[in-house]
């Protein structure tokens, strides 16, 4: 017989894991009953929960759809705004970021801009619209202040000129010492004449010698005359060109044997008033005047009107005359009708200054050809180095009237300017300045 336990059944331990403890517990055989009811509570909760959360599922849905399709169409909206404008400022203040507005100090609001221009005053009934325009006329000079020796003065200042109009001083309104390239006819006396061959021949010469003495900024042309004018050559900054016109003219190749100077004065002075800037005929010539059209007298009418324009005069044959007058044989420079030969050239030697002197140039009259050059060495310092002075003249009156200028050198008190070298020696000086100008005349 088997020894009693003290259990009328024995049944093995059993060891289940509760999930309510997590611990390990030992039940006995008639416990699982419990464990079952204990399942089925569980199983209920669960299902229940789980009904509860279907509900609300199906409650919310609804509204978060419609909080999503709203937020869908703000977002588009926003940024079709922003590439609109991708430079506006936010509310904050400033630009914005990836992390936000951008804070900066806001600026006040600015006042709308005032109308610089004036309003334009209402129109009155009756009266007609009209303006008022002044012609205010101005004088410019070139005015050149030379030694003894002919050279240039520079370094003079505005309050050292006094300008005077018919004895009135004027204004200087501006003033400024020029050097720069020159605008130049060579008007060159070319007949053809047995008699006058010394005559053409220094022509010839101081034609070339003067091209020589260009610069290639210079603007020359080249023109002679003996019945009526030749255009040789026209403005050419080719001084080849000048000397190779001047070779082909050869004495005796002329086409005739007048010298008609007033015409060829007057027409040249004619063609140079179409061209701009300051102007400058150098007239190379005997000075005599034998068949023109023009009078002196209409001739130096035109000088004293023309304006921007110096004449530079050179007579030529200076060799001959002297040599002639000095044998009593003046005569057969002369036709027989002339009464005096001697008086007709010193006739001659007078016009060519006179018309140097009207327009503010100079007048030379050199007697061996060795001088030419001498001679286009000081008319070209001089053209090239000259004070230029500007002016409104007083008298506005345009009654077609000349005036006649005077162009001073004055010191501090008002008194005649001295000039000392460097010895302290008085220098000699003379300003070449044109003798005056012919106002406008006021068309009625």
């Amino acid at each position: 017989m088997r020894p009693e336990t003290g259990w009328e059944t024995k049944t093995s331990e059993t060891r289940l894991l509760c999930i309510y403890t997590n611990k390990r517990e030992t039940l006995k055989k008639g416990s699982p009953k419990m464990f079952s009811n204990n399942l089925l509570s569980l199983h209920n909760f669960l299902r229940m929960m789980g009904i509860v959360a279907a509900i609300a599922f199906l409650y919310l849905a609804p509204v978060g759809l419609a909080q999503g399709q709203q937020g869908a169409s703000q977002q588009p909206a926003n940024d079709q705004q922003n590439q609109q404008n991708p430079n506006s400022t936010p509310e904050a203040g400033g630009p914005k970021g990836d992390i936000g507005p951008i804070a900066v100090p806001k600026t006040g609001e600015q006042p709308p801009p005032k109308k610089d221009q004036p309003t334009k005053p209402k129109p009155v009934e009756g009266m007609p619209n009209f303006s008022i325009s002044v012609n205010v006329p101005v004088v410019t000079l070139d005015v050149g202040v030379l030694t003894k020796d002919g050279m240039f003065v520079p370094g003079l200042r505005q309050n050292q000129f006094r300008v005077l109009e018919d004895g009135v001083p004027q204004t200087i309104a501006s003033f400024n010492q020029t050097q720069g390239p020159i605008t130049a006819v060579i008007l060159t006396e070319f007949a053809n004449n047995d008699y006058f061959y010394a005559f053409a021949y220094d022509s010839l010469v101081a034609s070339y010698t003067f091209a020589q003495t260009l610069k290639k900024e210079d603007w020359i042309a080249l023109v002679t005359y003996d019945m009526r004018e030749h255009i040789v050559q026209d403005f050419t900054q080719d001084k080849r060109a000048i000397q190779g016109s001047v070779s082909m003219m050869q004495p005796g190749m002329a086409m005739s044997q007048e010298t008609n100077l007033f015409d060829a004065v007057y027409d040249t002075i004619d063609r140079l008033e179409g061209v701009e800037g300051r102007k400058y005929i150098i007239l190379v010539s005997s000075g005599r005047d034998t068949f023109s059209r023009k009078t002196l007298d209409q001739c130096l009418k035109k000088v004293q009107a023309s304006k921007d324009i110096a004449i530079y005069a050179i007579g030529t044959g200076q060799a001959l005359r002297n040599y002639l007058e000095s044998h009593g044989a003046t005569r057969i420079l002369c036709p027989i009708t002339d009464f005096s030969c001697s008086t007709t050239y010193a006739q001659a030697d007078n016009q060519m200054r006179t018309f140097a002197k009207m327009t503010g140039g100079k007048s030379y009259f050199p007697l061996f050809q060795a001088s030419f050059r001498e001679v286009f060495a000081d008319i070209g310092q001089t053209i090239r180095n000259q004070y230029s002075i500007s002016y409104h003249p007083t008298n506005r009156a345009q009654d077609g009237s000349f005036r006649k200028i005077k162009v001073e050198l004055v010191d501090e008190s008002g008194q005649p300017l001295k000039m000392r070298n460097e010895k302290g020696k008085d220098v000699k000086y003379q300003v070449v300045a044109r003798e005056g100008y012919k106002a406008k005349q006021q068309v009625e």
